[in-house]
């Protein structure tokens, strides 16, 4: 049985009707059968996001980064200052470590600095040098990116999607909202209670300061004024934008989409959580974007009998957007 939470409702965030809402939509990485990447596949889904009006994060989980090597996630972000012709991108500054490794600043500051001659905005991945700080070091790690960056933004990542993840107390959070070079964070604790706390210190003390949801498995945070950086709108990054819009128009609409969207991210997002890019894989080759189902071998295995509900949900979505 679940517990109940004790959080005072009094507390949580109102409901914010009517918002403009700031999608980010993390590239799904795409692979040849023979584990080869998909250029010209990656290419048209960049290109594909870009078109529906939201911002393109690369090398991010979605896209494999943990399993990149380093002339490989160039290339990445090569291919996408190309393709984006100036227009804002998210890239991931990721350092590779173990278990007892140290936290490798120099390691930060070259990711970072490379994202930018690239003309992307850093998102900071946590590592497992970074999870094993304490609080008042992790606030002076995120300063030393600071002297890095113009700007960049933070990363909550819960260890349910990587082994190297960490979620911050509420001290590290509030301290986190007094460096002003970092300008938004992204949330992954699939935990609606943790969120609404964020968003509560971020009114009070930052209303500026960005909180992307990366809760897959609550993707209405919008309502509550969370925007979102989310692997699950790669599945359909048309579909995410025309929901955004029904939500902006203040149409009733955007609870019909919504509930779909979110059906197909319980199903993709459920446990082992980081199976879901074999599930975007299965998705997006049922959509035709993709050449093959590879994924890397260490992502966990989905069902071969997935596809059959995947198939319905990319059915009752094309009635929204044709696609």
């Amino acid at each position: 049985m679940m517990k109940s939470s004790s959080a005072d409702p009094s507390r949580w965030p109102e409901i914010k009707p009517r918002r403009g809402i700031q999608g980010i939509s993390a590239l799904f990485l795409p692979f040849e059968a023979d584990g080869r990447i998909a250029w010209p596949a990656f290419r048209a889904h960049l290109l594909r996001t870009l078109e529906a009006g939201l911002v393109p994060a690369v090398n991010m989980d979605t896209g494999f980064l943990q399993y990149l090597d380093d002339a490989t996630r160039r290339h990445v972000l090569a291919e996408t200052r190309s393709l984006t012709s100036g227009r804002p991108y998210i890239a991931g500054a990721f350092v590779a470590d173990q278990p007892g490794d140290p936290f490798q600043p120099s390691g930060y500051q070259r990711a970072i600095e490379e994202i930018q001659r690239f003309g992307g905005l850093p998102i900071v991945f946590p590592s497992f040098g970074i999870a094993s700080l304490p609080g008042i070091e992790v606030l002076s790690a995120y300063e030393t990116f600071a002297r890095s960056a113009s700007q960049f933004l933070a990363f909550e990542l819960g260890t349910m999607f990587a082994p190297f993840g960490r979620i911050f107390d509420d001290e590290t959070f509030v301290g986190l909202l007094a460096i002003r070079e970092c300008v938004g964070v992204k949330h992954s604790s699939l935990s609606r209670t943790t969120e609404w706390l964020r968003l509560r210190r971020r009114d009070e003390i930052r209303p500026d300061f960005r909180i992307f949801t990366g809760n897959d498995n609550a993707i209405d945070m919008v309502m509550y004024g969370s925007d979102y950086l989310l692997g699950l709108s790669t599945f359909a990054p048309a579909e995410f934008a025309l929901r955004d819009r029904f939500w902006e128009a203040g149409d009733p609409l955007f609870f019909e989409l919504n509930d779909l969207l979110q059906y197909l991210g319980q199903f993709a997002f459920r446990p082992p959580v980081s199976g879901y890019k074999r599930s975007a894989a299965q998705f997006l080759s049922l959509r035709g974007w993709v050449p093959s189902e590879y994924v890397p071998p260490a992502v966990p295995p989905r069902p071969d009998s997935d596809r059959v509900v995947l198939h319905d949900i990319l059915q009752r979505l094309r009635r929204w957007t044709k696609g």
